[in-house]
């Protein structure tokens, strides 16, 4: 029976030093190195636009996100809201985007076509946002031009 206590322990005392160093391992890491980032924020480069436009015409807004790292499986979106004049955004050939739908952004580097349908001043935002719901807002405003 003494041989099976001397065994327990011994198991017990291995047991209790593994906790110990773990512990101690554990508390001097730095969190930081611990930690996986997947989360990167990102900025939206705008090319110059035109100031106005006429009825029935388009100007091209040239864009770029530009994110702070890269992430393989990123994904980015783009929504719409027109809140002066009337006009039409799209994306290359593609039909028109509806305001406030969510819509896929395929490429970093892309460009959106505006088309005026209006004879005043037109305004509208719009709002790129990615996966993990870092999200940027642009506006823009044109002048009604005959």
């Amino acid at each position: 029976m003494t041989a099976f206590f001397n065994k327990f322990r011994i198991g017990l005392l291995a047991l209790r030093l593994a906790v110990l160093i773990s512990t101690v391992l554990l508390l001097s890491c730095d969190k930081d190195e611990l930690e996986i980032q997947n989360d990167f924020p990102f900025e939206v480069k705008v090319m110059p636009v035109p100031k106005d436009i006429a009825k029935g015409n388009t100007v091209e807004i040239r864009l770029t996100i530009k994110p702070t790292g890269n992430y393989n499986n990123m994904q980015y979106f783009i929504r719409y809201f027109q809140f002066d004049g009337q006009g039409t955004l799209r994306y290359y050939n593609e039909p028109p985007y509806q305001p406030n739908d969510l819509y896929g952004i395929p490429t970093r580097q892309f460009r959106l076509y505006y088309t005026s349908n209006s004879t005043v001043s037109q305004s509208f935002e719009v709002w790129i946002s990615d996966n993990f719901g870092n999200e940027k807002q642009l506006s823009f405003e044109f002048n009604s031009s005959d």
